[in-house]
């Protein structure tokens, strides 16, 4: 008599999780590294060791070094250490990650699993057929975004918003949410706190919270259906004078949402201050790609769709179009 086959996985959601965000974060060239879980004092205040009054709860009674005395609130600080360290041998371009718990408070809901990462140095090496570049918030939004994507989940229908904490730099960084659900938060390390970590060369990393991931309604292992629409799409440009304190986000999701059905993607392709554009304005680019369903578009169809575009943009931004 054959023995029952067990479908279900003998590892829990978590451990399902870590082991996927392993295998994409080396396949996105990334070294896992392995550090302490806890950290030198000092250093643990820069990275909201205290945000909840917990750093003397988190003190290590009896630490095994006079330099690790408070359990860790960020990984961060660890591998930006070990990426100094490697610089410090000549080796300064560095991408490492570790999964693993840090310590918000004493009781049991404050420890978290976060998926953790630096890149420091050069995005792309001197090379004779590619101009150097230095890594920036991009590299580690592209991380953010593929580690969401691994998970069944649309990181441009989310929501990017401003407010990272202050390790961060405040103009280059952001939180990916869904809602009040914060899922990641990323981008460059404040240069002040570099400072203050001895760290010689500019980072940016990303802290992604691996149980905030949202637990699908329905498990299923069928494919979608492949869906190949025979006509072909077109794009319209659109250029919106907004406040220079509308983020092109905003714009983005109005546009977007102006017919779900039709439009299929909105690029920003252009941001102008200048000469022809008021103090306090800045003009900003969408490319919108239209797909057309069951029918091709006549011109009505199209001046329809980018009108009730245009009075979204307005109504959500107060975006007006550029003559």
């Amino acid at each position: 008599k054959r023995p029952k086959v067990t479908a279900e996985s003998p590892l829990t959601i978590s451990q399902q999780r870590v082991s996927k965000l392993r295998r994409l974060l080396a396949g996105r060239g990334l070294s896992e590294t392995v550090t302490w879980s806890f950290m030198e004092s000092d250093k643990a205040d820069l990275f909201g060791a205290n945000q909840n009054q917990a750093a003397a709860q988190l003190k290590i009674t009896n630490p095994i070094s006079s330099d690790l005395d408070q359990m860790r609130p960020s990984a961060l600080p660890n591998l930006l250490t070990a990426a100094q360290k490697n610089a410090d041998r000549a080796l300064p371009n560095v991408c490492f990650f570790e999964i693993g718990h840090v310590y918000h408070t004493a009781k049991a809901d404050g420890q978290i699993l976060v998926a953790t990462g630096i890149r420091t140095g050069e995005a792309i090496a001197r090379h004779w057929d590619a101009k150097p570049r230095t890594i920036d918030f991009y590299d580690v939004k592209a991380d953010v975004f593929e580690m969401a994507a691994a998970f069944g989940l649309n990181p441009e229908k989310m929501q990017l918003t401003t407010d990272a904490p202050e390790w961060y730099h405040p103009g280059r960084s952001a939180c990916l949410r869904m809602g009040k659900n914060v899922l990641a938060q990323f981008g460059e390390l404040h240069p002040a706190v570099l400072r203050e970590l001895g760290i010689k060369t500019p980072a940016v990393g990303f802290e992604f919270f691996v149980d905030n991931i949202p637990v699908p309604k329905k498990k299923s292992n069928a494919f979608k259906p492949l869906d190949l629409l025979p006509l072909q799409p077109l794009a319209r440009d659109f250029a919106f004078l907004v406040d220079e304190d509308i983020t092109a986000d905003d714009l983005v999701r109005a546009a977007a949402n102006a017919d779900k059905k039709l439009i299929t993607d909105v690029e920003v392709f252009d941001v102008y201050q200048g000469k022809g554009v008021e103090e306090g304005k800045k003009s900003v680019a969408l490319s919108v790609t239209l797909q057309p369903v069951s029918e091709t578009l006549t011109e009505d169809d199209i001046e329809a769709v980018s009108k009730k575009l245009v009075d979204l943009v307005g109504e959500k931004t107060g975006g007006v179009l550029r003559g």
